[in-house]
Parts: structure tokens; C-alpha cells; sequence
């Protein structure tokens, strides 16, 4: 009993820790908890699941054709495992990008959903493998190296292959023409499942120290590359707020001091922190999250052509945020 409750701890917990830290990297315009903790779900229950029962059919079905145990098996990490997962965690982006296209602002939402998704499958597969490949297989001493392994060698494995799919899910959100809507999707689960396969095919192919180290040298790589396109898009969308908020001050609805408050990184997190203490939480975080919103918006109506009234948004962040900003400034 105790082995599995540490393997379920050891499974969720990191993954929950790491989920919160890339919402928390969203300072500029954060996406509802709700539909955080939804995708997380999807991630941890139907799609982690769903990949176990359509691999296991991959696999049987394929050694009864082939008799091959050997190819049934690499055919399923290599080819089945990259298609399948990725697919359905996919669909939980999918499912905000139709149903909350609203809230699918910049490529930066796209990355975050898609990660959290990606956690949260990787919370159960990783409660699987301590357990099943880790305790079941050489005890306390297999369970704390699959711990190791699954933690903190590839703890960010998942996320990396699923966030290609939030970006071409968000890249479609924001082009301009309809071509690219099209093309930029399937160009990010091209991504997710070819870099889910290298990785699988890398690992599985003559196990040895070298191609361990091969492969943890190319997750680790793509992970600090894609961990740089994170900082590039906070920076980007700190630009379009700077550009898109600067004409509320003319407006009246931004004091100067506001405007460069909503700019600053550092402020977005120390200012919450401290309203906690005098009743203004709840006012400070709606206002941050409110600037966030009106640019996103004005910057969508400006930019693109579809069946969103942008203007409606605009005018209800904007009379929102007025109202806010003068209490906190009085």
C-alpha cells in the first residue's frame, strides 16, 4: 500500500508543482484556474487512459499479425505511443480553441494549455512506470530510481512535445489568412509526434549509458529552447501592452503610474502579494488580469477578421478597468 500511495504522491505532486509554475509564468494575461484544472483532468484521466487502452490494442493487434513481440513492442513506443498521445492530449486544446476561443489570446496560451494537459497525463503515466516498471520490478530501490528518471531526467517531456500543438493551435487563432489556420495546427502535432518519436526511438533502440546520455542531451536541449521561446513570448506581449495601453491614459481609464505598473513584471507579482494584506487582493489581481485582457483584445480587433465582436469586449474590460483603477488610486 504503501509503495502505490508514494507512487500516486511522486506521480501528481511534481507535476502539480510544475503546472503552477508555468501558469505562473503567464503574468500578462492569465487563463481561468477553471478551465486550468479541466485540461489537467483531461490530461490525467481520459487521455492518459484512453492512450493505455488504443496502445494495448496497437500492440496486441500487431503481434498477433507479425508473432513478433520484439517489433510489436518498438512499434508501439515509436509509432503508436507519439500518434495516439499526442492526439489526445491535443483534443483538450482543441476543445478550448473552439469553445473558449475568446480566451485563446497569443501563443503563450497555447503553450500553457497545452502544457497542463501534458502534466497532467504525465502524472499518471509517471504513477504508472514508479510503480509497475519501478517497485513492482526491484522494489524501494526501483521505485526511488524511477522516481529519478521520470522527475527529473524527463519531467518535462511531455510538455515540450504537447506545447508544439498549443502553438499551432494559437499561431491558427491569430493568422490572418485562412490558409495558415489550417496548415498551422497540423504543422504543431507534426512537431509534438516527431519529437515524442525521436525520443522514444532514441531510448528504445540498443539501451545503453550513450544513448541515455544522447537522449537526455536532445530532451534537455529542446526544453531549454523552448523554455527561451517562453521568455521571448512574455516579452512580445509585454510590447502589446505597452502599445495597445498607452492611449487608456489619454482615455482616462489608466493613470500614467497604473500604465507602467501593468507593464512590469516585478509588479504583477509583488503587488498581489502585498494587497493580500489589506483587503485588496482580489481588486489588484482584477486589474492586472483586466489590462491584460483590453489589450489582447484591442490588438485581435485590429489585426484580425472573424466572427468575435471584439468591440463588445473592449468597451466591457474597458468600463471594468476604469472603475477598478480609480479605487485603487483613491
Amino acid at each position: 500500500m504503501i509503495p502505490f500511495l508514494l507512487s500516486i504522491f511522486f506521480g501528481f505532486v511534481p507535476m502539480l508543482i510544475n503546472a503552477a509554475w508555468v501558469i505562473w509564468l503567464d503574468r500578462y494575461e492569465q487563463e481561468p484556474k477553471r478551465l486550468l484544472g479541466i485540461v489537467f483532468v483531461w490530461g490525467a484521466v481520459v487521455a492518459a487512459f484512453g492512450a493505455l487502452i488504443f496502445n494495448s490494442l496497437w500492440e496486441v493487434s500487431l503481434f498477433l499479425i507479425t508473432n513478433s513481440e520484439r517489433l510489436s513492442s518498438l512499434s508501439t513506443y515509436i509509432i503508436s505511443a507519439p500518434l495516439i498521445e499526442e492526439f489526445l492530449k491535443g483534443l483538450a486544446v482543441l476543445m478550448i480553441f473552439l469553445h473558449y476561443r475568446h480566451e485563446f489570446d497569443s501563443i503563450l496560451d497555447g503553450i500553457v494549455y497545452a502544457s497542463v494537459v501534458a502534466l497532467g497525463f504525465a502524472a499518471t503515466e509517471n504513477t504508472f512506470y514508479i510503480y509497475e516498471k519501478g517497485y513492482l520490478a526491484s522494489g524501494y530501490s526501483g521505485l526511488i530510481t524511477l522516481i529519478f528518471l521520470r522527475v527529473i531526467v524527463v519531467g518535462w517531456q511531455h510538455p515540450f512535445y504537447t506545447a508544439f500543438i498549443g502553438i499551432g493551435f494559437a499561431a491558427s487563432r491569430l493568422a490572418r489568412t485562412g490558409v495558415w489556420r489550417i496548415i498551422a495546427p497540423l504543422l504543431g502535432f507534426s512537431a509534438a509526434v516527431f519529437t515524442h518519436s525521436l525520443h522514444n526511438l532514441i531510448s528504445s533502440v540498443y539501451p545503453s549509458l550513450l544513448t541515455c546520455l544522447l537522449g537526455s542531451m536532445v530532451d534537455w536541449s529542446g526544453w531549454i529552447a523552448m523554455f527561451a521561446f517562453v521568455i521571448y513570448t512574455i516579452y512580445r506581449e509585454r510590447r502589446l501592452l505597452e502599445h495597445y495601453l498607452k492611449e487608456e491614459i489619454e482615455l482616462g481609464t489608466l493613470s500614467e503610474t497604473q500604465f507602467y505598473k501593468a507593464l512590469s513584471f516585478t509588479q504583477r507579482v509583488v503587488d498581489p502579494l502585498i494587497s493580500a494584506f489589506n483587503g485588496q487582493y482580489a481588486l489588484v489581481h482584477r486589474f492586472y488580469q483586466l489590462c491584460g485582457e483590453l489589450a489582447h483584445k484591442k490588438a485581435q480587433s485590429a489585426q484580425l477578421d472573424d466572427e468575435i465582436d471584439y468591440q463588445m469586449w473592449i468597451e466591457r474590460y474597458r468600463s471594468e478597468l476604469s472603475k477598478i483603477s480609480r479605487l485603487l488610486s483613491g
